[in-house]
C-alpha cells in the first residue's frame, strides 16, 4: 500500500506534478454551482464549462461527491433555452435595437436543476442538457449528449444518449444505494476500498450485504 497524506477536499490540484486535473469544489466561485468532496475535473476553471447559467433563470448545478469529469465536458443550463411557443424562436430582447421586452420565465421551456448524483463518469466532450438528473455510479460514454434522466448505475453513450446497459443486477444497486459509500469518513472510504475496486461481484456483493446489515443492527 502506497504512502500518501490524508486526502484534502480543499486543495485545487491533486495530482502531484499535473497542473491539469483539480478538485472542483474549491474553484467554484458561483452560489448556484455546488459540487461535492474530491469531485474532479481534467481540466482547469469548470466554471468556463458551465455555460447560459444566468442568476435570474434561478437553477443550480448540483454534482455529488467523487465524481469523475473528462476534460471538454460541458453543462447547458437553462439561459440557453429561447422562447418555443411563439412563431419565432429569435431571441429579439438580447440584442440591441430590437422592441422587445424580456419574456417572463413562464414564457420560457424552464428544465429545472441540473442533478448529477456520487460517483458519476463523465467521459471526454459529453454534452450535459438542463434539467437532467444523472444517478449515482452512472457512466457517461464519451461525446455524448445528454438530454433525458440517468438511471443510478447505468451506462448510456449517443447522441442523443440512450442506454447501453446497467452496470450491475438490480440487487447490487440497491446495495450500493443503501451503502452510500460517498457519505462516509475518509478513514472507512480507504477501509473499503479493497470492496470498491473488486472485480469479483458476488464477493462485493456479500460484502456489501454484511455490511448493510452491520449498520441497520
Amino acid at each position: 500500500m502506497r504512502d500518501s497524506i490524508t486526502p484534502d477536499p480543499n486543495v485545487v490540484f491533486p495530482v502531484k506534478g499535473f497542473d491539469n486535473v483539480t478538485y472542483v469544489k474549491p474553484t467554484i466561485t458561483k452560489p448556484n454551482i455546488i459540487v461535492g468532496n474530491f469531485t474532479y475535473f481534467s481540466d482547469i476553471d469548470f466554471e468556463r464549462h458551465v455555460t447560459h447559467h444566468y442568476e435570474f433563470y434561478g437553477d443550480k448545478l448540483i454534482i455529488g461527491k467523487f465524481c469523475q469529469i473528462a476534460s471538454g465536458v460541458e453543462f447547458v443550463m437553462n439561459g440557453a433555452n429561447h422562447q418555443m411557443n411563439a412563431v419565432s424562436t429569435f431571441p429579439f430582447y438580447i440584442l440591441e435595437g430590437w422592441k422587445q421586452d424580456v419574456p417572463s420565465l413562464s414564457e420560457m421551456p424552464f428544465k429545472g436543476d441540473t442533478v448529477v448524483g456520487n460517483d458519476v463518469w463523465i467521459g471526454q466532450n459529453v454534452t450535459v442538457m438542463p434539467g437532467v438528473i444523472i444517478g449515482n455510479g452512472a457512466i457517461i460514454g464519451a461525446n455524448s449528449v445528454v438530454a433525458q434522466n440517468v438511471e443510478p448505475y447505468t451506462i448510456v453513450a449517443g447522441n442523443p444518449a440512450k442506454v447501453v446497459r446497467k452496470r450491475f443486477d438490480d440487487e447490487l444497486i440497491e446495495l450500493l444505494q443503501e451503502l452510500a459509500w460517498w457519505d462516509k469518513s475518509i478513514n472507512e472510504i480507504n477501509a473499503l476500498i479493497p470492496i470498491l475496486t473488486c472485480g469479483d461481484l458476488r464477493k462485493v456483493k456479500k460484502a456489501i450485504q454484511n455490511l448493510v446489515v452491520h449498520d441497520d443492527e
